[in-house]
């Protein structure tokens, strides 16, 4: 698998996205809580990522933005819940301003993503949960999916250097 594949489960609010990484599982865990690394493949071209702020500790906060190729920027933060390295964390993901303040416009979701050794090197799967189908349907239709899988193509670049 190559390619980023994403699965809906509508009626129980929630998506599934698998990609494997041709890297060994601690260089790949250290693209996703480094924001170093992060700001490297985060963000689809021609946008990039930009970290303000990350703290990756259970409760602590990773605060960005990504930035357009017009300068526009779109803030976002992920705060971490439950961390088992090298294995899993779990993250409440939502869009913000710049100090973190929640936004009312746009849906949270919570996120965990586990790492697996595989045998071409590691696997990543993402379980993310909504409050609702629709709020499912929102990120959707901000061209998550697109978006994220270009990420991931980003970071395959980035794991190939």
């Amino acid at each position: 698998m190559t390619k980023t594949i994403f699965s809906k489960d509508p009626a129980n609010k929630r998506m599934l996205i698998q990609r494997a990484f041709s890297a060994p599982l601690e260089q790949v865990w250290k693209a996703w809580t480094d924001s170093a690394l992060l700001d490297q493949w985060w963000a689809p071209k021609p946008w990039k990522a930009v970290t303000k702020s990350m703290e990756f500790k259970e409760g602590g906060v990773w605060l960005y933005y990504m930035q357009g190729p017009e300068g526009e920027q779109s803030w976002a933060k992920a705060t971490y819940k439950n961390i088992i390295p090298l294995k899993s964390f779990e993250a409440v993901d939502a869009f913000c301003d710049e100090q973190g303040v929640d936004s009312a416009e746009f849906p949270s979701m919570q996120w965990k993503t586990a790492f697996k050794t595989s045998e071409k090197g590691t696997f990543v799967e993402i379980e993310i949960t909504f409050s609702s189908p629709e709020d499912m349907e929102k990120i959707i239709e901000l061209g998550f999916q697109e978006g994220f899988a270009a990420a991931h193509d980003n970071l395959d670049e980035l794991l190939a250097n």
